[in-house]
């Protein structure tokens, strides 16, 4: 097949058809025209020469062209497509490395096997073309509901038409035991849009929190306008959801208005998400009180709050543990999402049962370590003292008040916990450095013995070791798995050490060792300080 003047226009027609049927711009049509017309030419030239075609996008007609470079000598390679200064002279005046010779070749003859390739070049740049339409035109709308049809069903998941393209629901992102028939239209919410080697893949689920959200935000206008604000969602998928709300307008109640008249509006909810039931809860910015509100139904006798930890213990009276826990967990599990918290529940006769332990152990602890009777530790443990540092090292004044005690015991007592102290603080050294810990460590400020003993038997025995932890490491830390906390344990999470007590000495460490500049720390640290302040402001 020849390109001349009676098929030339049929270039631009075809391209035109071709681009109205796919939805695709016109030009790329043309420009993968024009590539497979080069390929085709490449075959018939030499597949070395740098062959180019230009279709005039008024008359049709292409041009192909021979693109020759100049480059030096040494760097010269592929005869057909570059040439020397010295060989450049024959065609050109005063020629420079990196200018270009363009001449014009002759049409080529397209056989049966050039006007395939070309055929699927074609259709090849196309595919892409729609692919990135398709990625282009979802990107933006992650985070959105849609509406879709049912197109098939592959080992479970759920593939869907989204005209354009198609998405995929897959079987863990079905609710319960959701199944589909060809052609019903569903409603899904865009989780994720990624572009890969197949072509964009657009990631929808029906059991994510969000898609929850979004249900609420379409079915109740003062959340759409920004009055209510959706603070937290909980969810388990088919059973049962929590979700938090707060209102703006101190005349609006944002329970009352996600219920709606009669529960209309998360009834709709409801209905949408398989009879999922679903708690509406008011946020507080105290964590304890939030906590409270989460649990309900049942009703809380006490919260004890470890922000550090990301803990709070819960106690119940015993006819509500099991509802506060809820069927397999469900209820505490859901609170527990909701708040980002680690909850224990207790009864109020467990919490008393362990505070008792507790009064007994640490009594224990300063009878045997102090040589005191009974009910003099008793009276040490009931003015809040915990341990040995505490009456160690604590202002003689707050041991004065205890009944019974005078400056000469007060004394005594500090005295002999210091001489535990420092006989623990040396068996401690000792068998860290038995363990192989080095001076360069024991050296470190703010190590103490006992926390040596501890690195060592993690394996931390140098400054090196001790400058290539991570924070989490040190201090402990909690990871989400599958939507539940898992606690990770700290080498000097016993010690009380905290996360940014843990940076502070691992970016210490660093410093001592040349790994960073303190110049460089200071100014990252005064950006961050001059970042803080304008959000504040």
């Amino acid at each position: 097949m020849a390109i001349t003047s009676a098929n030339q226009l049929e270039l631009l027609q075809t391209a035109e058809a071709v681009a109205r049927e796919k939805m695709i711009d016109p030009a790329l049509v043309i420009e993968a025209m024009e590539e497979s017309l080069a390929r085709a030419a490449k075959s018939r030239y030499g597949a070395e020469m740098d062959i180019h075609v230009s279709i005039d996008r008024k008359t049709g007609r292409a041009t192909f062209t021979r693109v020759r470079t100049v480059v030096e000598d040494d760097e010269l390679e592929n005869y057909q497509a570059e040439f020397t200064v010295e060989q450049a002279k024959q065609y050109m005046e005063n020629p420079e490395v990196g200018q270009q010779l363009i001449e014009e070749v002759p049409p080529v003859e397209m056989g049966r096997i050039a006007a395939q390739s070309a055929k699927q070049v074609i259709l090849q740049k196309i595919r892409e073309a729609e692919r990135d339409k398709q990625y282009e035109e979802f990107k933006d709308r992650v985070g959105t509901i849609i509406n879709c049809v049912v197109k098939r069903e592959e080992y479970g998941n759920v593939i869907v038409d989204m005209n354009p393209g198609e998405g995929i629901l897959r079987r863990n992102e079905k609710i319960g035991r959701e199944s589909y028939r060809p052609n019903e239209r569903i409603r899904v919410y865009i989780k994720d849009v990624r572009r890969e080697q197949r072509g964009p893949q657009i990631f929808l689920s029906r059991t994510a929190p969000e898609f929850m959200a979004e249900l609420f935000k379409m079915e109740v206008p003062e959340i759409y306008d920004g009055i209510i604000e959706i603070k937290a969602v909980a969810r388990d998928p088919g059973s049962r959801a929590k979700i938090a709300v707060i209102s703006y307008d101190g005349s609006i109640d944002p329970v009352g208005a996600c219920v709606g008249m009669r529960g209309s509006r998360v009834q709709a909810v409801v209905n949408e998400l398989q009879g999922e039931k679903i708690d509406i809860i008011p946020w507080n910015d105290d964590q304890p009180t939030f906590l409270v509100n989460a649990l309900q139904p049942a009703e809380v006798s006490k919260v004890v709050l470890d922000e550090e930890a990301g803990k709070i213990e819960v106690v119940v009276p015993e006819e509500q543990l099991s509802l506060a826990i809820g069927r397999r967990g469900q209820n505490v599990r859901l609170a527990s999402q909701l708040t980002g918290l680690d909850i224990d529940i207790m009864t109020e006769e467990q919490e008393s049962q362990r505070r008792q332990a507790e009064f007994e152990l640490r009594t224990k602890l300063f009878m045997d370590n102090l040589d005191l009777d009974e009910f003099f530790a008793q009276l040490l443990v009931a003015e809040g003292f915990t341990s040995l540092e505490e009456v160690a090292y604590v202002e003689i004044d707050e041991l004065l008040v205890i009944d019974g005690v005078d400056e000469d015991t007060a004394s005594e007592l500090q005295a002999r916990a210091r001489d535990v102290l420092e006989a623990k603080n040396k068996a401690a050294l000792e068998a860290a450095r038995a363990l192989g810990v080095e001076d360069s460590l024991v050296e470190f400020e703010g190590l103490t013995p006992q926390m040596l003993e501890a690195l060592a038997k993690d394996g931390v025995k140098t400054l090196e070791d001790f400058a290539t932890c991570a924070d989490w490491e040190l201090a402990g830390g909690w990871t989400t798995v599958d939507g539940e906390r898992v606690k990770d344990d700290g080498s000097l999470e016993p010690f009380e050490v905290s996360l940014e007590d843990a940076q502070n000495m691992i970016m210490t460490a660093r410093v001592m060792l040349g790994w960073v500049d303190p110049a460089e720390l200071e100014a990252e640290v005064e950006e961050d300080v001059a970042e803080e302040q304008e959000v504040e402001a």
